[in-house]
C-alpha cells in the first residue's frame, strides 16, 4: 500500500515569522495537532503541540511575543506519496517522530501519521478476515 492512499489529505501551513499565538488559534480551529511550517513553497520545518507545551508554556515564553522558527522542528522529515507504508514506518521508527510530511514533485500534499497507519493496519485485518 503506498503512503498517498493514506494519509491525510488536509494539511494547514503556516509562516515561520508567525507568532506561536497563531499556530494554537489553527489548532483549534482545525482541530489539529501539528502544521506545516512553510517559507513561499518550501517547507522548512513542523510545529506540533509538544513543541508549544515543551518549548513555550514549561519555559515561560510568551506565545504572542515568541515566533514559530523558534520553537519549531527543522530539516522535517518528508516521505513520497509514492513510497510504501513500510517505508513511512520505518522512517518514523528511526527518527522518533510521529509524522511525516508528504510530498510529490517537492510539493506537500498531505501528512501520514501513526494514526493513519494504525488505522489502515486495522482494515487490512479486518479485511483479510472476511477473505
Amino acid at each position: 500500500m503506498l503512503v498517498q492512499e493514506i494519509m491525510t489529505k488536509r494539511i494547514e501551513s503556516i509562516n515561520s515569522t508567525e507568532p506561536v499565538i497563531e499556530a494554537c488559534k489553527k489548532y483549534k480551529h482545525h482541530k489539529l495537532g501539528s502544521l506545516v511550517v512553510m517559507e513561499e513553497d518550501t517547507i522548512v520545518g513542523i510545529i506540533t503541540e509538544r513543541d508549544v507545551i515543551e518549548k513555550i508554556i514549561i519555559d515561560g515564553k510568551n506565545p504572542k511575543h515568541t515566533l514559530i522558527k523558534e520553537v519549531m522542528t527543522p530539516n522535517v522529515k518528508t516521505i513520497s506519496s509514492l513510497a510504501l507504508i513500510e517505508e513511512a514506518t520505518k522512517r518514523m521508527k528511526k527518527y522518533k517522530i510521529k509524522k511525516l510530511p508528504v510530498v510529490y514533485n517537492n510539493i506537500v500534499v498531505g501528512i501520514i501519521t501513526e494514526n493513519n497507519i494504525t488505522h489502515a493496519l486495522e482494515i487490512f485485518k479486518k479485511s483479510e478476515k472476511t477473505k
